[in-house]
């Protein structure tokens, strides 16, 4: 449990003690969903447009890491590609001559078998024919085993070299930092110049047009309440200064907060506190860690 909780349940559970009569049901502070927005690539932060306090849009370019070398790397990478791609041959066109003159030898074969079978060739000239026929043969499929090799080997190193660009690419496109929702900049953790790391946070931002309060309710109040239910939500601005919220419950814990070592009493089972959180539309007044009240109201949206 965050030490800032602890404090502030240990104050209502001190309240409640006291037995001070109050026209709020349960007491907490604003909070906002934060995003910390870290950079994924090592380089130079050569642009950052990051102003504290500033609005962003999802997908704005907030910051850029150094590319160069990673550009330079790619065209490497594709200019080796290019070369790999001319030297994969081209096994039909390469084996075309050699797949005639095979062809014609065996035509020739079987011509001389024919004249042999008419006694107008001899067995010599038939067996010479028969081992031109069968050297080429053995030629053709030497070499088409041999293309076939060059060929898928060259294809796999295409093939690896293709998934190192895309991965460089991938870089390059994480080099560029985005804005991953709508949101107001809380704070700014790097400067245009200085060394980004996998991991180092860059900035952080939160939604503040949608933002909850996280309260704490008794055991007792449970019963009381249900997400979903409308609640009157008040914001405190310094001394007499408040505004009224409409908000909804959307999340109840279903485990205490705060629990004594022992229960012997009704009244200690009451202290038993259980987190809250209650959404409320920012009308732009309100500011991360204000106080806020609340006041149920017993109306399901």
């Amino acid at each position: 449990m965050k030490t800032g909780h602890v404090i502030y349940i240990m104050l209502l559970l001190l309240l409640m003690s006291c037995g001070r009569e109050n026209d709020f049901d349960a007491t907490g502070t604003f909070e906002a969903t934060e995003i910390t927005v870290s950079g994924q690539e090592q380089g130079t932060i050569v642009y950052i447009n990051a102003d504290e306090g500033s609005k962003v849009r999802r997908g704005d370019t907030i910051a850029l890491i150094d590319t160069m070398l990673l550009h330079h790397t790619k065209e490497q990478l594709v200019q080796t590609m290019q070369s790999i791609r001319k030297n994969i041959p081209d096994i039909e066109t390469q084996l075309q001559p050699l797949r005639e003159q095979t062809a014609k030898q065996n035509s020739e074969k079987e011509r001389t078998r024919r004249m042999l079978a008419d006694n107008a060739a001899t067995q010599k000239q038939m067996d010479d024919m028969t081992s031109a026929a069968a050297i080429l043969e053995s030629e053709l499929a030497a070499k088409e085993s041999a293309l076939v090799k060059s060929r898928d080997a060259l294809t796999a190193q295409a093939a690896s070299i293709a998934a190192q660009i895309a991965q460089t690419e991938e870089r390059i496109a994480r080099s560029v930092i985005t804005a991953p929702a709508d949101g107001t900049i809380l704070a700014r953790y790097i400067e245009a110049g200085e060394l980004c790391t996998p991991g180092r946070a860059i900035y952080k931002e939160a939604d503040m047009g949608n933002i909850y309060l996280r309260a704490y309710v008794t055991s007792g109040q449970l019963s009381q309440i249900s997400i979903g239910d409308e609640v009157t939500v008040s914001a405190e601005y310094g001394g007499d200064k408040r505004r009224e919220y409409t908000g909804r419950i959307t999340w109840v814990s279903d485990k205490s907060e705060f629990t004594p070592k022992s229960i012997q009493t009704k009244t200690d089972r009451e202290n038993m506190v259980y987190a809250i959180k209650i959404a409320v539309p920012n009308d732009g007044y309100i500011k991360i860690g204000m106080y806020g009240e609340v006041k149920f109201t017993g109306k399901t949206r």
